[in-house]
């Protein structure tokens, strides 16, 4: 049963941004919290959208994707290269909870995730990150709907924090918004592309905060995406040391480990009070 406090907070409006979304791909620990925190935050009077990626292994008819023509149709520049950026949208089934799906032939036709047939990670997972960001950030701006909250789940989005607070810092409907990064443990601490720095500064921006990923292992992003965050969460049970040591020292709002039974709450609580101050 909802609290009472809870029931006359603010609606506030909320956008996860995943790497991974159940039901459209397998579950996991990412997959699973990003489609169970905005069931969670939608029933506690929150307005809620999700973006994902469209990889090619996800059935767009099983699932009832559908292209949103008058918000695909832009270009995104990435190392230099335009790139088309096509819409997609479905809905969670029984969920009033609405899913974007950033789609581009170039970067997420093929019928896989992240990695190839040989269990290889993909040569552009860098400009494939880059495209997901930006492109989320573009269609939130084309949809004029502003958030106050940005929460990022997955290494695929850890660029968008970046892209929000440097390249879409003056635009109003980031102007006010704060930033959530979960932090999740990976069974493999893989390293995408190293050129992603070169092709983050193509972009104008030299934030010192590169640093953090000259060698962009999977763990590097996930400090990346949250030392230009306002709050941090953490999304594993036992965060492994190099994550937890990060965020002691960042000094930053954190809430521990919430079990998927019992997260609402104190989610919900975390971002009203801990990051927008109510």
């Amino acid at each position: 049963m909802q609290s009472f406090h809870f029931l006359h907070m603010k609606k506030r409006r909320i956008l996860y941004v995943s790497s991974e979304v159940t039901p459209y791909l397998e579950e996991n620990q990412v997959s699973t919290m990003s489609l169970e925190a905005p069931k969670k935050m939608n029933e506690l009077n929150n307005e809620v959208r999700i973006f994902m990626p469209r990889y090619g292994v996800i059935n767009e008819r099983r699932h009832q994707l559908h292209e949103v023509i008058r918000l695909s149709g832009m270009n995104l520049v990435v190392n230099d290269l335009d790139q088309p950026l096509i819409i997609k949208v479905a809905s969670i089934p029984k969920e009033r909870l609405q899913v974007y799906f950033i789609d581009n032939e170039e970067y997420f036709k093929r019928k896989f995730v992240n990695k190839d047939a040989d269990g290889k990670l993909f040569e552009d997972n860098d400009e494939r990150a880059i495209f997901f960001a930006k492109g989320v950030l573009e269609t939130v701006k084309k949809l004029n709907w502003g958030p106050d909250v940005i929460h990022v789940n997955g290494w695929m989005a850890s660029l968008l924090p970046m892209y929000a607070k440097t390249l879409f810092a003056d635009d109003p409907a980031f102007a006010d918004c704060k930033i959530v990064a979960s932090a999740y443990n990976y069974d493999n601490n893989e390293e995408i592309n190293a050129g992603l720095v070169d092709k983050i500064k193509f972009d104008g921006i030299t934030d010192e905060r590169l640093d953090l990923i000259e060698k962009p292992t999977f763990n590097n992003l996930t400090k990346f995406a949250m030392s230009f965050a306002d709050g941090i969460i953490e999304g594993s049970k036992d965060l492994n040391d190099e994550l937890s040591d990060y965020i002691k020292a960042s000094d930053k709002p954190t809430l521990g480990f919430q079990d998927v039974e019992t997260f609402g709450e104190p989610y919900n609580a975390f971002y009203h009070n801990e990051i927008l101050g109510e």
